[in-house]
């Protein structure tokens, strides 16, 4: 498996110095990186840089919205990039509501899925916990997405953090969509003394981060990406001390 960061982590820093901060993660051994923009600049000059720097791209987070506007400019993108994967990170409230709404989703994906497919790309839908929590046809929306879905139409990138909150099993669920997760968001989940979920440094919460990459590394996942939704210390420095922690405790 490859290990990649998502570059939500470090917004604050990317929005001072795109590229001078994929720069110093390609310094810090990280093969590749997830988009979340592009930080208004053009996928050729992006590429170039990646290139230079010996990055890959790992994927692309897109909103739901963006797709349905321009798919074919996204897909122009991240065939320029170099990249595989394009990503629904999430979908807004007002698409949570009800089982109608979901099936809305569910059809939209498709539609979104054969302009990836077109293309040679794969198209992916990122979990966070209302996917788990909201039910559709009796079973977790993520569960019912994948039922409506084939796997040649839809990938999942699976957050484990995210998956743990909701009170299930991130092995569980990697074995269960073995061969279907070409992606995974590696991180770390505490609880705050009002019981506010915290994303934290690797090892510093309650997953269990090992048996989670053996899982993943037994089932077909590529990219483990590197992501903290928010950090306690500077972001630059804890991607640093999760990918220092990786060397230390995975073989990879």
């Amino acid at each position: 498996m490859k290990i990649g960061v998502q570059l939500y982590t470090v917004r604050d820093e990317t929005e001072k110095d795109f590229i001078g901060t994929l720069e110093k993660i390609a310094e810090m051994g990280y093969e590749g990186v997830e988009f979340a923009g592009y930080g208004d600049l053009p996928a050729t000059e992006l590429r170039g840089h990646l290139d230079r720097l010996g990055l890959q791209a790992a994927g692309s987070h897109v909103s739901l919205e963006a797709m349905l506007e321009d798919a074919d400019g996204q897909v122009a993108a991240m065939k320029t990039l170099g990249g595989t994967y394009l990503i629904i990170p999430f979908v807004d409230e007002s698409k949570r509501e009800d089982e109608a709404a979901w099936i809305e989703v569910f059809e939209q994906l498709g539609r979104i899925s054969e302009k990836c497919q077109e293309a040679g790309l794969q198209f992916c839908y990122h979990n966070h916990d209302f996917e788990l929590t909201s039910h559709v046809q009796g079973m977790p929306a993520l569960d019912a997405m994948a039922k409506h879905l084939s796997s040649q139409q839809l990938k999942l990138e699976l957050d484990v953090c995210w998956i743990q909150h909701a009170g299930l099993s991130p092995v569980s669920y990697i074995q269960q969509y073995r061969q279907r997760v070409p992606l995974i968001h590696y991180k770390d989940l505490a609880l705050a003394e009002d019981g506010t979920p915290l994303t934290v440094e690797l090892g510093k919460g309650q997953l269990p981060l090992q048996a989670i990459a053996a899982a993943a590394d037994q089932n077909g996942v590529e990219w483990l990406i590197v992501e903290q939704d928010e950090c306690q210390i500077g972001s630059l420095d804890s991607i640093r001390n999760n990918r220092q922690w990786i060397r230390q405790h995975l073989s990879l």
